[in-house]
């Protein structure tokens, strides 16, 4: 048995209002280990794509890994700026206000950056991104330049299919009634976003932070060098500008088209 859609969108203004309501301390720290969580699934996911010579299996086998972030994020409990995209539905039900989402996502965005350069900066400068003969660097690097390349709408609207996607997996999670269930309907949209190489916000904090600090580091940034890869792009203002600026307007977009067709769907009066 699952909660149904309707019981989900109910369920969910009561979350939503909780989480407008949070002490801003615990919405920070809650924020943080959110952002950790996410790092370290891309962490992983990109551990085990390196190990793979095949670039399709690669891609593949880093995809099924990466949904363990918003699994551990859902079940161990903690604060996602772009599953809180949903906040919009206890605002539209007038259960919360405007002001009150804008505060969580300010609170949580930022615990979420800096949970992400935690993770980042704790695999570049333990050298975990060394394995590999320093294959492992190259690939950070590589998909920081790329990340950081990325027309303008092109971002936008990966960020707006990728949070499309999260927000259902949250919605997903919600629905089921034991952690086995919640796994399983996590697992299979955050798989698909990153398979089609989707944009996410509070992934790219991690992954353009780890190609950063990892293009510091003159061993790491000559292995790049060497593979042809050309780092001009790799700046902390395009980071900003270029990356996080078009994706999160693109989340906020993903998330509110979950939120807003389920509140319509389930809980609009008529």
């Amino acid at each position: 048995m699952i909660n149904s859609s309707k019981e989900v969108a109910s369920n969910y203004v009561n979350v939503g209002v909780g989480k407008c309501n949070l002490p801003a301390g615990k919405a920070i720290v809650l924020g943080i280990l959110a952002g950790m969580f996410i790092g370290l699934a891309g962490l992983g996911a990109t551990t085990a794509a390196v190990s793979i010579k095949l670039a399709s299996v690669a891609k593949f086998v880093g995809a099924c890994i990466f949904p363990a972030g918003l699994i551990m994020v859902v079940i161990a409990g903690s604060e996602l700026f772009t599953g809180n995209c949903l906040l919009i539905i206890p605002v539209l039900e007038k259960k919360a206000t405007i002001g009150g989402m804008l505060r969580n996502w300010l609170l949580v965005y930022f615990g979420n950056f800096i949970g992400g350069l935690i993770v980042a900066a704790g695999a570049v400068f333990s050298h975990q991104v060394s394995l590999f003969d320093n294959g492992m660097a190259v690939s950070v690097i590589s998909t920081a330049v790329a990340k950081c390349s990325m027309p303008f709408g092109d971002a936008l609207i990966k960020g707006i299919f990728c949070n499309f996607l999260v927000c259902i997996a949250v919605w997903l999670g919600m629905a089921a009634k034991d952690a086995a269930g919640k796994v399983l309907g996590i697992f299979w949209p955050i798989m698909l976003f990153v398979l089609c190489g989707f944009e996410h916000s509070v992934a790219n904090m991690y992954y353009i932070g780890a190609g950063l600090f990892a293009n510091g580091i003159d061993a790491y940034a000559e292995a790049a060098a060497a593979a042809g890869i050309d780092t001009a792009a790799l700046t902390w203002g395009n980071f900003f500008a270029a990356n996080l600026l078009p994706v999160t307007i693109g989340n906020i977009i993903g998330g509110f088209m979950v939120g807003i067709a389920y509140w319509f769907a389930n809980l609009r009066e008529k």
